[in-house]
């Protein structure tokens, strides 16, 4: 009988904890393959230089329009739960000009912001794990 509740709780205990695993798996890889894109010389770090570059505004703006769309944001931030900040939201913050979409000095603008938030230890860059911590993360209040 206790084997049996053992396993009962083991099985329980997977299917709880599988979800969870998963997500972080998939956050782990969505950073990784982030960090890839921006690390231009491939130095294991993300300057300010490259973080807030071309590269940076070319990763989110999928029709090249020059803009980025809440719609080309969220596909960046990925499934948003329901007690997130939409990417309408954020975009809201960033938007100057009030065009419901972010243009490239307004998204640069809005990345400064975000690299200095990153960068938790203050040395210039963000590595691979400060990005992981700030993954979908929303800027609230300083560091």
């Amino acid at each position: 009988m206790k084997a049996s509740k053992l396993a009962l709780l083991a099985s329980t205990t997977l299917l709880v904890a599988y979800p969870a695993f998963v997500c972080q798996a998939q956050d782990a890889t969505v950073a990784t393959e982030r960090f890839l894109a921006l690390d231009l010389n491939k130095d294991d770090v993300i300057s300010r230089y490259e973080y807030d570059s071309d590269a940076a505004f070319a990763m989110m703006d999928h029709d090249r329009n020059g803009r980025i769309s809440a719609e080309e944001l969220q596909a960046i931030l990925g499934p948003q739960d329901h007690a997130g900040v939409s990417a309408s939201e954020r975009i809201i913050g960033s938007d100057i000009d009030s065009d419901g979409a972010l243009s490239d000095s307004e998204l640069r603008r809005s990345l400064s912001f975000r690299f200095q938030w990153l960068d938790r230890n203050d040395d210039g860059n963000v590595d691979l794990a400060e990005l992981r911590a700030g993954l979908g993360v929303p800027m609230i209040g300083g560091k």
